[in-house]
């Protein structure tokens, strides 16, 4: 009786373990390449540099669709080789992106660019988190985040160069971004 005791026993944790490992891999698959699925875009290597062209007029409703198969929201496009940040043109004085108060409630040093990849944890663009860190989208992007999914998308922060006080958030998914504001931990 002991003997069968014990190889039963064994049996049982085998199994659990086996169960454990192939549970895994599904996980393991969806995320080829360094964790990001294989029709996500890849992210940019950095964020848009400081704006020094002319910037585009100030309209109610933009259009950022710049070839056919891209979003009509703002993306960066990277046929042309390097990482350009479309929709990020309108300059230092686009007053979108005014704040009476930039910074007012700190700096976001949680780490900025591809190596810093966040999961969503919940929120809509009033209001969103993730590892203790809270955000905002600015009321003029609201509209360009509306397919995101505010519980489950990963999302990398740069630092806007152009408008102060604002981050963009970039979402790994849909290679699409908005200007957000950092409310604090």
């Amino acid at each position: 009786m002991n003997a069968y005791f014990g190889k039963a026993h064994r049996n049982i944790y085998l199994g659990v373990l086996a169960a454990v490992l192939f549970a895994g891999i599904p996980a393991v698959a969806q995320h080829p390449g360094g964790g990001r699925p294989a029709s996500a875009p890849r992210p940019p290597a950095h964020g848009p540099s400081e704006f020094h062209g002319t910037p585009r007029a100030p309209v109610d409703h933009p259009t950022f669709q710049d070839h056919k198969g891209h979003p009509d929201a703002p993306h960066v496009d990277h046929d042309k080789g390097g990482d350009r940040w479309v929709g990020h043109d309108s300059g230092r004085g686009d007053a979108h992106y005014h704040l009476d108060h930039p910074w007012e409630h700190g700096h976001f040093n949680g780490g900025f660019g591809p190596d810093h990849r966040w999961r969503l944890g919940g929120g809509g663009p009033g209001r969103f988190w993730f590892g203790g860190f809270y955000f905002s989208v600015a009321p003029y992007d609201v509209g360009f985040c509306d397919g995101w999914l505010w519980d489950s998308d990963d999302v990398i922060i740069y630092d806007d160069p152009d408008h102060e006080g604002w981050y963009l958030a970039y979402n790994a998914r849909l290679g699409t971004y908005v200007h957000v504001e950092y409310l604090g931990e």
